[in-house]
Order: C-alpha cells, then structure tokens, then sequence
C-alpha cells in the first residue's frame, strides 16, 4: 500500500510521540491526572444517583405545571453539566492520544462505561417527558421544548465521544492482538477500525448495531483528531499487510536463478496446513494486490511451460518432510525452429505439478472466493490464449492418420475441468478451452488443408522429367473397345504421387460428417488442382518451352488428373466439369506450343532448301531432307513411349504431314525439270517414302499423312511418261484428282516435258 508525503510524516510524527508517552520520566504527572479525573468521576456518580429522585419530585410530588417543568429543567441541567465534565475528559483523553500525544494509561473502557450510563439517563428523561406529556408542558411553558433540543444535542455529544473511544478501544485490541500474533483477529479489528474512520456500511461484529450514524460520522470527520486517527489507521494496516507478506514469504518461497543461457525457478510451499491456512486467509483479503505474485508466475512459470521444453522436479518431501518443491529448468534463449516445440501431453503435465505444488494456498478467503480464484482473475487470459495458440492448436493432427489415434480433445476436457475444480477458471465464463474442443475438427481440417497444399507445392516443385508407366495393358484396341480406359502412356512420378495424395484425401475418417452432406475436405481436392494447373507452367516454364518431353509428360499429366476426377465424379469434387475442361485446355495448349515449335524447327531447315541447278538437283535438297527426318527420328526417340499411342500418331502425321507439304511446294517451284533432276527427285522422295514409315509403332500409320499419298503419286510424275500421266488423271476421273488439282499437273508436265505437239494435246486434255 503506498502513502502520501504527509501521510508518512503524521506516521514518523505519531512513532515520536509514542515513545515520548511510554517515557517513565512521566509517570508522576500521569498519576496525578489519573487522580483527578477519578474525583469528577465520583462526583458524577453521585450526581446520577440523585437523577430518579429528581424526576419523581418533577412528575408525581406535585400537580403544579409550572414546578414540574422548572423540575425537569433542573433535572436536564444537571445532566447537562455531568456531560460537559464528561466530554472534557473525553476531549483530554483523546487529545493527549491522538493530538498532543502526551503520557496517557487511561483505558477507554471506563469512559465506554460512563458514556452509555449517561445515554441511558438521557433516553428515560427523553422517554419520562414524552410526546403527550410534552404537548401538555409545552402549553404551560415552552422552555421545556428548548430543552428538549438540548438534551438531544447532549446525546449527539455522547455519540460522537463514544464513536471516538471505540476506534481508540479497537486501537489498543489490535496492540493486544499482535503481542499473540493473532493474525485473523487483527485483520477484523483493522476492518471494523476503517468502518468506525470511513464510514463503510458495516455493522459490529458482536452486535447487530451500526458503527455510527450518518450524522455521528460526519461530526467525527470535522474533530481535529480524525486526521491523525486515518493516520494511524493506515499505519496499522500497512504494517499488518508487511508482517503477512513476510509470513507468506517464508511459507511460499518463489525464487529465480537465472544464468547465461537458462534459469531455473524454484516453488517451495511448507506442509504446515494451519499455520499456511491462516496467513493465507489474513492476506488474500479485498485490499491486497497480488500482482507481485502473479507477475511471478505468469513470467518466469506459465508462460516458459507453453513455450519451450522444461524440465520439471517434483518432491512431496523437501527438507525432511515439511516442504512440497517443484524446480523448472528451461533455456532462455527463444527456440530456433518449431520441432523444440514441448508437446502439448508434457506441457499439461507439468501444469498439474504447479497446481499440486501450489494447491497447499488454495483456501476459501471470502464469500466462496478462492486464492486460485484471485491468482486466475490476473493470469488466465493470457494463459488460456498463450494455450491454446501456442500449444493445442499446433499440437492438432495434420495428417488421417493422426486425427483417428489423437486424445487431444479428451486430454484438454480434462484439463480444463482441472481448472475449474482448482477455481482458476469459471467454465462458464472463460470457454477458451472449451471452444477449442468445438473448433476441432476445423482446426483439424486446416491444417490438413495447409499440409496438404504444403506436400502438393512440394510435388509440384519435383522434375517432371522423372516418369513412370501407367495403364501398360491398355493399348489403343483396348481403349477404342472401351473409352473410359486410360490410354497406355507416361506421365511424371510426381503427378502419381499427387494422385496418391489425393486418394488419400477422399480415403479420411467422415463419421462426423453429416450424411447427406460433402465432405468438406474434397474442397482442397480442387484447391489442389487449381495449384497444380497455375504453379506447373509457372516452376517448369523454361523446360516446358524447350524440352520436347517435359511438355509432353505436362498434357500426360493433366490428362491423367483429368481421368481421375472422372473416376470420383461421385465424391462431390467442387466444379468438376470446369475443372475437367480446364485441366484438358491447359494440356493441350502446352502440347500444342510444343508441337507448333517442332514444326517451326522442320520449316527452319526447309527455309533453306533450294536447286542449285535447273539440270541437277545436287547435294543440298537431300541433306535438308535427311536432316528433317533426323529431326523427327529424335523427337520419336523422347515421345514414342511417353504420348498415348492415339495421340503421339496423330501429332506425327501432323509434323511429316507439315514437311511433306513444303517438300511438294518446292517441287513445284521448279519451272524446268530436266531427266537428270527428276531422277533425283524421285530418289529424293523415295527416301522419304522409305524412312517416315518407321516413325510410327505401326508403319502402315503413315498412310494417314495428308500430303502422303500426294508425294507418292508426286514421285510416280517424276517417273512417268506423257502418256502414263494423262491416264493417271484419265480426264478428271483418275487417282490424281484425288489430291491435284489440273493447274498443278498442268504446271509438273510443262516443267518434265518440252514443248511438242503431244505436251500441247495433253495439257489440253487436263485442261
């Protein structure tokens, strides 16, 4: 408790005159005072013994109005005078204690005494006069009423000096009651002193009876004592407070080592049960602040256990039997990586040895109050959330596996009714754990969800280029018979274990799913998905646009998710048809880039395909074209056994088809084809003819080239006469319309042939 400069001076003050008052040099003086006042309280005894007397001559000696009111106001006067004798002695009395503070014995058990004595007179002669009798006086002579008024005034006198001389009685009980260290009698005598001095709305212990009425209060506060009284009040209860604190501590010992990279923390608690009940009981009252005390425990107990691992000793027999210890050792440094976390089974054990080492100061203080109770009111908000952030919710399964074989909901059920049971926590009131238990299984699904999306980024970020087979038996009969097969083809192991993973999903415990209802975990199946279509092209991008078989393993692997979702149509996958079309969109789009830059490569390297005579073809041509075969030999070496069959023909036909073409249309640049060159043409073609079928598993796939059958017959024309050309078309009903067109064979006979009659005749028949 903290005091004002001049509150602490009036104390200083008040300890110098106390000394002063016990100085035997004063003794001489203080029995002569004692002698005194003994002889006016005599003489006021006399006087009160003459009071009945007074009052019977006043109302029965005679009918005469007029004596008996002279008879009571004699009467009142004496009483009158015998007060005034008495309120200054009281008035010496209380100046030498709490004014002068000169040598003073005199017990305020004998004013107690006189005071009621002359309250008592005072009540019957109030009560003798009466209302009626005092309306009837009153005609006769309103001096009676006057006094009236007097006597009351009198006894508000009276009130006012024994209001004084109870808090000066309570005073000197409390001195008793600390020479026997009788802690809880001293704690009641200093509550009834702050009633007496502040006017609290209490009542005596001993009676029913108000310490003082609010005009009795309000006269004691204008006394020149009282300033001094609130004084001593307060030194009292700040020396009360000092001297439990000090029990306490020697009864509740709490002590911090700390050292350069750890500390150690010692609770040791005495097993003396009386003597622990009593200082407890004396201390955990309305005005004490247990800051100091929760501060302790909150810094250097609480917090470290939901933190960091602590090692934690515990001993129900320290010192030879007479103390419960419990030491804690942890590191001060702040752990550098989440797996020094403490589990969360170890964390509310060791919360158990504090409350068992502590439990001994768990007394019932006041209106069902707890110690536990007062300690909580300070700590558990801050425990209860450092709790459960830091130590449950981290401690929630992340994996199925976990969550089925988990007691983290039971394990916290109990523990919280520990807390309630110890009162430092109301149920009630303070749900932290409780909502913990009803979020659980959101807490659960969350960080499912966060691993989950954790492990897919991690698949994600693997090499595509890591492939494995699927489907081996379903080869493209098998698929064309039944269409709901996957095709035989290679996809990434990455995207295996993704699909793994997502089975494993779908495979989790659903008891507590309503029926009827989705599962809300197959929402992170599309979440997956999502991230798998967006992350891919964005980790993989500069292998995707130049390694042929990283885009073709990127539409496998869309593909196959695609197939998948396909398969689980029936696990209420969230937009299953926009997530389908996107993941098919998404791998054809990256093939398609991939297939459009082989076939720039083919158009690259006939850019520059050219004759280096109108008479002979040369060397140039053929190397072109062997180096464009080439080309798609290596592409089939890296997709051959990687596409689905279907797919990887058709992309072939496209790509020969592509070169084929711009074959053709460089022949047909040619304005003058000599023997020479078209012989070499056709040897030209014939190499084409002779490698491209064995860029199919099947060669006769070839046949399904665009351009194939148009190089064929292209070789034939180099080959054939006049005549066998114009039977080939056979006037537009021949096999080369199929894919000439007359202006092209027009064009090839006047370049093969010179210019006779017969050319003329024939062009004229193709005409």
């Amino acid at each position: 408790m903290e005091y004002s400069p001049t509150s602490l001076k009036c104390y200083r003050f008040f300890e110098r005159a106390c000394k002063y008052r016990v100085a035997t040099q004063q003794d001489k003086f203080l029995r002569n005072n004692w002698q005194k006042e003994e002889r006016i309280r005599a003489q006021d005894m006399e006087d009160s013994a003459t009071h009945s007397v007074v009052l019977r001559e006043a109302f029965l000696g005679n009918g005469n109005g007029s004596d008996g009111v002279e008879a009571i106001q004699s009467a009142i006067l004496k009483v009158l005078t015998r007060v005034t004798r008495f309120q200054v002695r009281v008035q010496k009395h209380i100046d030498d204690n709490y004014t002068e503070f000169m040598p003073n014995h005199t017990s305020p058990d004998i004013f107690l005494e006189e005071s009621a004595s002359l309250t008592r007179e005072i009540l019957d002669l109030l009560e003798t006069v009466g209302r009626e009798g005092l309306g009837a006086l009153e005609e006769a002579n309103d001096k009676l009423a006057k006094s009236e008024k007097q006597l009351r005034e009198i006894l508000l006198g009276l009130a006012v000096s024994e209001h004084v001389l109870k808090i000066d009685e309570l005073f000197q009980c409390v001195e008793d009651a600390k020479a026997i260290k009788d802690y809880l009698v001293i704690l009641d005598l200093v509550s009834r002193l702050r009633a007496y001095i502040y006017g609290d709305d209490a009542r005596e212990r001993d009676g029913d009876s108000p310490v003082g009425s609010q005009e009795v209060r309000r006269v004691f506060q204008f006394l020149d004592c009282y300033e001094t009284i609130r004084v001593k009040y307060h030194v009292q209860a700040h020396l009360l407070q000092q001297s439990l604190q000090e029990r306490f501590d020697r009864l509740v010992q709490l002590q911090s080592k700390s050292f350069p990279t750890s500390r150690c923390v010692t609770l040791q608690v005495s097993r003396d049960e009386a003597q622990l009940q009593e200082i407890v009981q004396a201390l955990f009252q309305e005005s004490y602040n247990p800051v100091r005390l929760c501060e302790f425990l909150l810094d250097n107990c609480i917090e470290p256990l939901i933190l960091q691992p602590v090692m934690a000793e515990y001993s129900e027999d320290a010192d030879g039997g007479s103390n419960v210890r419990l030491s804690l050792s942890y590191a001060t440094n702040k752990p550098s990586s989440i797996q020094l976390r403490p589990s969360y089974k170890q964390v509310l054990e060791n919360f158990r040895l504090l409350l068992q080492t502590l439990s001994g100061i768990n007394s019932n203080v006041s209106n069902g109050q707890h110690v536990f109770s007062i300690i909580g009111d300070h700590v558990k908000d801050k425990m209860l959330q450092l709790l459960v952030k830091e130590c449950l919710i981290p401690a929630v399964p992340e994996t199925m596996e976990e969550y089925q074989s988990s007691t983290l909901c039971e394990d916290v059920t109990q523990f919280e009714q520990l807390l309630a049971d110890s009162f430092i926590i109301n149920p009630e009131q303070d749900r932290a754990l409780s909502q913990f238990v009803e979020q659980y299984d959101t807490f659960y699904r969350n960080r499912l969800f966060r691993r989950v999306l954790e492990t897919a980024r991690e698949i994600i970020q693997r090499d595509l280029q890591d492939m494995v087979l699927v489907a081996p038996n379903n080869g493209s009969t098998e698929v064309a018979s039944d269409p709901f097969l996957f095709p035989r083809c290679m996809i990434s192991k990455s995207a295996q274990d993704f699909v793994k993973l997502m089975d494993r999903i779908l495979r989790q415990p659903t008891e507590k799913v309503a029926k009827g209802d989705t599962d809300p975990l197959v929402g992170v199946i599309s979440v997956m998905l999502h991230t798998y279509i967006d992350e891919v092209p964005k980790v993989h991008r500069k292998l995707l646009d130049s390694i042929p078989q990283q885009a073709v393993l990127f539409h496998n692997n869309c593909m196959y998710f695609t197939h998948w979702i396909a398969q689980h149509a029936d696990k209420g996958i969230e937009s299953l048809a926009a997530l389908s079309k996107t993941l098919q969109s998404t791998g054809r789009q990256h093939f398609r880039v991939q297939v459009n830059y082989q076939s720039s490569i083919l158009m690259e390297i006939m850019h520059d395909f050219e004759f280096e005579s109108p008479h002979t073809l040369g060397s140039g041509p053929l190397k072109l074209v062997r180096q464009c075969l080439r080309q798609l030999e290596l592409l089939k070496n890296v997709w051959a056994n990687v596409l689905p069959e279907k797919v990887y023909n058709a992309t072939f036909c496209e790509l020969i088809n592509t070169f084929v073409a711009e074959l053709i249309r460089r022949v047909f640049t040619l304005r003058d084809i000599s023997a020479t060159m078209a012989c070499e043409l056709s040897d030209l073609i014939d190499v084409v003819l002779q490698r491209a079928p064995s860029l199919f598993g099947e060669p006769n796939e070839v046949v399904q080239v665009l351009s194939w059958q148009k190089l064929q017959q292209l070789k034939a024309m180099m080959n054939a006469s006049l005549k066998e050309i114009t039977e080939l078309w056979c006037d537009g009903a021949g096999p080369l319309t199929a894919n000439y067109k007359s202006e092209e064979v027009r064009h090839l006979i006047r370049a093969l042939f010179q210019d006779t009659d017969r050319r003329a005749k024939a062009i004229t028949q193709i005409g």
